[in-house]
């Protein structure tokens, strides 16, 4: 992880909490900032100081760490590859102002075909750095490293529920759950096709998923389990390395927008993930929205 520095990986959506309670990540600010333009609508203000908000919670965390955050475009955008591109251009504008480069954020995009082309446009277009999220099939994998994304997000724990809800078996070794599965031939097949692409493992259940992953170029683990970790006393085994890589059997594969669309289509978990993943995450938006209109009344 030290090679990449620090990279806070966070949903700003999902704040409704600390709005109400955090003191010095305070709402006041925006609002000030909002009744000085008072030629806005009300929807336009309302999206202004959940623009603000984000960048308020961002630059906090900026402060304290030296690396990098993610800061999410809403998900209710995910199929609008334009409004992306634009949010995403705003958001960078809004740290600027702030006197934060672009170099410290990851623009966080669902992982939809509008995403990852939106993400393309970003990263070769603006130099903007992007952070594909709601990661659960191969070919979004082989798209997004195609599109030249800095960073993905897989997520393994979420594969591991879908698995364990909808199959037979209940419990898997660390290194036949299919979560670990999935990010492992996403690391291999990056690594032996030179794609620069990192690849940061995300959505972590139990300890023997990370273990399972140990190389992979990042891994965000909760406090929970990195205390679980420390106490450990387990040798720990490089299961993800580009020699293995090198040596896989994978075949490169072309994916263009047709494909993309049928193999998600056929893949029902990942299909099913993302959808949920995107309600989710856009329900959490709604709440957002929700409090600041309290506020702003």
């Amino acid at each position: 992880m030290a090679r990449q520095g620090y990279i806070v990986h966070y949903r700003c959506f999902i704040i409704v909490f600390a709005l109400c309670f955090a003191k010095n990540l305070r709402l006041q600010t925006a609002h000030r900032m909002i009744l000085a333009t008072e030629e806005f609508t009300d929807e336009e203000q309302l999206t202004s100081a959940m623009d603000k908000v984000c960048i308020n919670f961002g630059k906090k965390i900026l402060d304290i760490i030296p690396g990098r955050v993610s800061t999410e475009v809403d998900a209710r955008l995910s199929f609008d590859k334009e409004g992306m591109i634009e949010k995403a251009k705003k958001l960078i504008e809004l740290y600027k102002a702030e006197g934060i480069k672009k170099d410290r954020i990851l623009i966080k995009l669902s992982s939809t075909w509008e995403g990852i082309q939106a993400a393309r446009e970003l990263e070769s277009k603006y130099g903007i750095h992007c952070n594909m999220t709601l990661l659960f099939n191969f070919y979004q994998a082989v798209a997004c490293a195609d599109a030249g994304v800095t960073l993905i997000s897989p997520f393994v724990g979420r594969i591991l529920d879908w698995h364990v809800k909808n199959t037979d078996k209940k419990s898997f070794e660390p290194l036949e759950d299919p979560g670990v599965r999935s990010v492992t031939q996403i690391y291999n097949y990056y690594k032996k096709f030179n794609y620069k692409t990192v690849v940061m493992g995300a959505s972590f259940r139990n300890t023997g998923q990370i273990t399972g992953l140990a190389g992979c170029d990042l891994l965000t683990i909760s406090p929970a389990l990195l205390e679980q970790l420390s106490q450990s006393t387990d040798s720990l085994e490089v299961q993800l390395d580009k020699k293995r890589a090198l040596e896989s059997d994978l075949e490169k594969v072309e994916v263009d927008e047709k494909i993309f669309r049928w193999q998600m289509n056929e893949d029902e978990m990942a299909n099913d993930k993302l959808s949920d993943g995107i309600r989710k995450f856009a329900a959490d938006a709604i709440k957002l929205e929700n409090v600041l209109r309290q506020k702003l009344a």
